[in-house]
Parts: C-alpha cells; structure tokens; sequence
C-alpha cells in the first residue's frame, strides 16, 4: 500500500526545501518553498478572493516554464512583499531566468506567490509604512531545510480555520511503484474543518497512521446539508484562504502540471465545508521536481498523481490544524 514518506513532509519530495519565519508581536508569518533546481509550476484558483503574484506566468505557452520558489504567505495584500525578498537573496546568489547572459545583467528569480489574510486576527499590525514581510521572505529563505514546523508557524503562525486555530500543514505519500507526492498547506479558511458536533475531521477518511489524532465520527452520524458547524460568522470578502502548493518528483510538462493542480482542488473540498466560497481566496501551486519519469500509460499516471494530491493534501490540511490546537 502507500504510505507516508520518511518525514510525513512535503519535502520528500527530493529536490525541495521548506523555511519558515514569523513575527510574534504581529501574529503573521511567511513561508518559503524552495527548488534545488528550476522546477516546472503550475496554479489552480478557487473561491472568491485570490490575492497572488505570477500566476500569469504559469499559464499555458508562457516563455519561463519553471520557478525558483513558491512563497506563502500571511498580510493579505502586505503579504506579496514576501515574495520580494526571496527574490532579491535569489538574485543575489546568482539564481534566476537570463533572458540574456551579460555582465552587469542580473538573473530573475522567478518566485509565485500567494496570501492570506490575517490582518483581523490579533496582533499589532500597526506597522505604518514598513510592513514586516520583505524582512519575513528574508528570514524563511534562509531558514529553509528539509525539516519544519507544522501549526502555528510560518504563513500559518496567525492563521484561523474557522472558528479553530489555523495553522501550516504538510504531508507526503509514496506509492508501491515508487510514485511520490507531498503538499503543504497554510490554513486560514471560511468554513471549518471538523464535522459538526465532533472532533473528527472532514478529512478522516485519508488519514494514515493516525497523523491527526486518529478522531473518528459516531457510526449513526449524518451531515445536516446547511449546518456549517464551526465556520467563522460574518465573513468579509477576502479575508480567508487556504494556500497550498503541491509537489511531485515525476516529470510533468506545464499542461500535465496544470492539470494536477485542477484535481488537486478537490483536496480542499474533502478537508473543508464550506469552501470556495465568495469570502475565499483559495490557491494550490503543483511543483514537479523532475527525479523520474511519468509512467506510462501517461494519462492514467497523471490521473493518479491528481488524486494522490487532493488525498494528500486533504491530509496536510488536517494535520496543520491539528498541530496548531
């Protein structure tokens, strides 16, 4: 059967590097994922209220087909300038797409972005002029390893999923046939991510060797299809997400990865209810590091690689939650 990789984290998936960074006095953090090598990315949106940089880019038959990083982030719109300061320490060392190679012209990194928003949920944001997150983008990237926090730590440190604390999630499976997948996930949803009147998750059916607690609903429980249990009352437009970036080492052509990041929406469906909705900005990045080959037949493999996603990210979502109680 599948089972978790080695550290139960998006980076075993060969290749990647996780940092995160946080501001205590103003309950916000950043989180950085980071490619050994340029990785070909893709991006799916949902909900109402996205807040992203270079998605564009990762759109079919754009001219740069990989990244250097992907940032997630806390601060809402603040939150963006994280992605600034990965990108100004890439440069620095050299990293980036050259359009063209000559002295004095410096490469650019190309880092995606997305963010949630956490500016309502305590902590001094009275900042002025000088919001915190360049210096955060900063500090993630150079506290990236193939080891990190769940919970209450990076994009997650200010987090709330629903009326519950939210947090930084992350997971990975590997299958009998040596196909691996990882996600992590920052978790500041609308809707809730326990079963109504329970401590089970939405997403219990996925979990593997109980990495959330292991909470199971009564045998007799039936949903009631307008009972949103402990989502958060009176939400405002773009003032919830859950972000997330997927990551696998097949090889994937930027369709193919397009394509698992569809599929991979629906782990937030299997995770959270409500979701996708108006007041949600909800983003999932897929990464393919390249390590192997897909399988063939090719469009069966990509079906699968789509629904280990969603599965593991269902999971990571769970787990950042968890962590973070």
């Amino acid at each position: 059967m599948a089972a978790p990789g080695k550290t139960n984290l998006i980076t075993d998936i060969e290749g990647l590097c996780v940092g995160n960074a946080h501001d205590a006095a103003a309950i916000t953090g950043t989180t950085v994922i980071v490619c050994d090598e340029p990785s070909v990315a893709a991006v799916a949106e949902a909900g109402g209220g996205p807040g992203t940089r270079e998605t564009d880019l990762l759109s079919a038959a754009k001219l740069v087909e990989a990244v250097n990083a992907i940032v997630l982030s806390g601060g809402s719109a603040y939150g963006l300038a994280a992605a600034d300061g990965v990108a100004a320490e890439l440069g620095a060392q050299g990293k980036g797409y050259a359009l063209a190679k000559a002295p004095g012209v410096p490469n650019a990194p190309i880092v995606p972005a997305a963010i949630l928003y956490d500016l309502a949920n305590r902590g001094d944001k009275d900042w002025g002029a000088e919001p915190p997150y360049n210096a955060l983008g900063r500090q993630a990237l150079a506290a990236a390893d193939r080891t990190f926090d769940l919970g209450a730590a990076g994009a997650g440190f200010g987090a709330m999923a629903g009326r519950h604390r939210g947090g930084l999630g992350s997971a990975s499976i590997v299958t009998e046939d040596g196909l691996s997948v990882g996600a992590i996930t920052a978790v500041n949803s609308f809707g809730s991510v326990y079963m109504p009147g329970t401590n089970a998750f939405w997403a219990w059916p996925f979990e593997l060797d109980q990495e959330f607690g292991g909470a199971r609903p009564p045998a007799t429980y039936a949903a009631d299809a307008d009972d949103w249990g402990a989502a958060k009352q009176n939400p405002g437009a773009r003032e919830n997400t859950t972000i997330a970036c997927i990551a696998t080492d097949v090889a994937l052509t930027p369709g193919q990865a397009n394509r698992v990041a569809q599929m991979a929406l629906s782990g937030f469906s299997r995770a959270i209810r409500p979701v996708f909705a108006p007041f949600d900005g909800d983003v999932v990045f897929v990464l393919s590091t390249a390590k192997q080959p897909l399988p063939e037949p090719g469009p069966l493999a990509l079906a699968r690689l789509g629904e280990l996603a969603a599965n593991t990210l269902a999971r990571a979502i769970a787990r950042g939650v968890h962590a973070a109680q």
